[in-house]
């Protein structure tokens, strides 16, 4: 084979003038044939006697050889090492021009031959793009897409991979393929070639890559994309093929026009069926498939159009199935079971409705099943759905008298920053407008420490924050002297004073106003941790500070009267000479801040 080899190169380089000889395409065959037998070690051969450079006259001429020879580069760029030899032998610009002729084997070897080059290869797609190879190629796809018959499916399934090696894994050559109109052809495709098995498998493959580019989602929008895919998936039998649909409808999901899309196109009854069929399985893509359709389950109930047409007013079976999934036995399940309701409590009327059912109780029992087994996903979003309901006023009392505080406080010994973070959010949710409640929490010396533990959380931004929030919820909802005495005894004072200077102004707010509590309702007991957190200095910094907002002011100037009664304090405001600062807020455009300016400056004028 070798010897033939030599030879008929020898011969190819010596006849490539006459490239219409027979002895050419006899050489022609001979190098088939040597890479049929084994490619790479002919690739090398071929590669070694300077035979590439000849290929661009031999493709320049158009005859019965012409097809062997893109056949023959085609063959050759399956490797790797021949990809960018074929470009620096000019193999390019005439392999372009052969996509113009009509003969269907120059076309398919040609598209065989680019998309080999292109794939994985930099240098390769660069020149097809110089040379526009994409644009002659997508024309063809269209010009051809109602066209049935075996061959033309073949081509139009060789020209989809050359668009997709072209493009994979480069944002500006998907972002050209999306300009040139590739998208709504490629769905066309799909709908009309649905039984030809492998040109769908390429336009998945090619979706799969447009759809995660931001882009493409309105141009996928405006075609009947979730219809096709949602057809497609009732046929597939086959894990493989499910789960490549899968890959293409997760990205697809994100956009809410294409969510509602799915919803419309039935695509939730076959996740359902799915779930069905899995859930009792151990085998690993059975496992695999059930996350996959419960998490793209979840994913359509983010788009609230979506998510209202599954709720039906709380009577729908979609909503009914997802709900059962809650006290399944099945971690995944309860997982994607919780995240689902905590997405249909996205509104106070799902929130209220499903309150009044029961959902409460349910969601409280998965939490009492971890907090032993401490699966950290299905706590984080149990609580997430319980913090979720718990924004509308009449479910917070219906709430608390379910026992949700006592059973979030059960993890209040949790190691997990995102359990935490939600815990925390639960309880201020909880809390808002209920003084009893922030009464018995505020007193819990064990929570209260937690809180001032891990308003020190400096790697956690969020735990640091909503504990500070929480804290400062306590005071404010409970307006209670003993709340305020635990806070001072388990040193929660300095947080709340560093928290008035945080960047968020409903904070700042929050923080003043449990301050101001504190001062009123027990100054003698918070002086020394007043003193110790700088109260005064920051006061000054909040009045002195153009950016402080009006609500900033006020309530820094109600706090100043308010610890006035504090020797130590009022020796401080004195020396940083308050009194200025304040006559010049008497002019504050806010009429609010401008009042409380002259009521505060007589107060420091008659105790000075």
């Amino acid at each position: 084979m070798a010897d033939n080899l030599s030879e008929a190169l020898k011969t190819l380089k010596l006849s490539s003038a006459d490239s219409t000889s027979d002895s050419v395409e006899s050489c022609l065959d001979c190098l088939l044939k040597a890479l049929a037998h084994n490619n790479v070690e002919a690739s090398e051969k071929i590669q070694e006697m300077g035979v590439l450079p000849m290929m661009p006259s031999l493709l320049a001429t158009q005859n019965s050889c012409t097809p062997k020879v893109a056949n023959i580069i085609a063959e050759l760029a399956k490797n790797e090492f021949m990809r960018s030899p074929c470009v620096e032998a000019g193999l390019i610009p005439p392999l372009v021009q052969l996509l113009n002729c009509k003969d269907q084997e120059v076309l398919l070897q040609t598209g065989r031959a680019l998309g080999n080059i292109c794939y994985d290869s930099h240098e390769g797609r660069s020149a097809v793009d110089e040379a526009g190879g994409a644009q002659i190629v997508a024309e063809h796809i269209k010009a051809l897409v109602h066209n049935t018959d075996p061959a033309t499916g073949k081509l139009l399934t060789v020209f989809c991979g050359m668009l997709m090696n072209y493009s994979n894994d480069n944002d500006t050559l998907q972002a050209q393929l999306i300009s040139m109109g590739v998208i709504p052809t490629l769905v066309k495709l799909l709908g009309v070639h649905a039984q030809n098995t492998a040109l769908t498998e390429m336009c998945l493959i090619a979706f799969g890559n447009l759809a995660e580019l931001e882009s493409s989602k309105e141009q996928f929008a405006s075609t009947n994309i979730a219809e096709e895919l949602v057809r497609l998936f009732r046929k597939q039998v086959e894990h493989e093929k499910k789960e490549m649909i899968f890959e293409v409808l997760a990205p697809l999901a994100e956009n809410d026009a294409i969510k509602l899309q799915l919803v419309e196109a039935g695509l939730v009854e076959c996740l359902l069926d799915v779930v069905g069929q899995t859930v009792d399985s151990d085998r690993e893509e059975d496992v695999a498939q059930l996350k996959t359709a419960s998490d793209l389950m979840v994913l359509l109930l983010l788009g609230d159009e979506s998510m209202q047409k599954l709720f039906e007013g709380g009577k729908g079976s979609v909503f009914q199935r997802v709900l059962s999934w809650v006290p399944s036995n099945n971690h995944q399940l309860q997982l994607a079971g919780a995240l689902a309701i905590a997405n249909f409590a996205r509104n106070d009327g799902n929130c209220i409705h499903m309150v009044d059912t029961g959902i409460v109780q349910m969601l409280l029992e998965l939490l009492d099943r971890h907090v032993e087994e401490g699966n950290v996903t299905v706590q984080h979003a149990a609580l997430s759905a319980l913090r979720n309901l718990a924004i509308p006023v009449v479910n917070k009392s219906k709430m608390l008298s379910a026992g949700v505080a006592d059973v979030v406080l059960k993890f209040l010994q949790s190691e997990m920053p995102p359990v935490q973070f939600k815990l925390l959010g639960t309880l201020r949710m909880l809390i808002d407008t209920q003084a009893d409640a922030a009464d018995q929490l505020g007193t819990n010396c064990k929570l209260v420490e937690r809180l001032v533990e891990w308003c020190e959380a400096k790697d956690h931004a969020g735990v640091m924050g909503e504990s500070n929030r929480l804290l400062s919820a306590l005071i404010r909802h409970s307006k209670s002297k003993e709340v305020v005495g635990t806070v001072i005894q388990c040193g929660g004072v300095k947080h709340l004073v560093t928290m008035a200077t945080s960047e968020h102004m409903i904070m700042q707010n929050e923080a003043l106003v449990a301050l101001g509590l504190i001062a009123a309702l027990d100054l003698d007991s918070a002086e020394k941790d007043f003193v110790g957190a700088t109260l005064v200095q920051v006061l000054h910094k909040l009045l002195t500070e153009e950016k402080s907002a009006p609500e900033i002011k006020y309530n820094s100037m109600i706090l100043i009267c308010s610890v006035m009664g504090s020797e130590p304090l009022h020796k401080e405001v004195q020396s940083l000479a308050f009194i200025d600062v304040v006559s010049k807020l008497r002019s504050h455009e806010n009429k609010t801040v401008a009042h409380q300016a002259s009521l505060t400056e007589q107060r420091l004028t008659a105790q000075s």
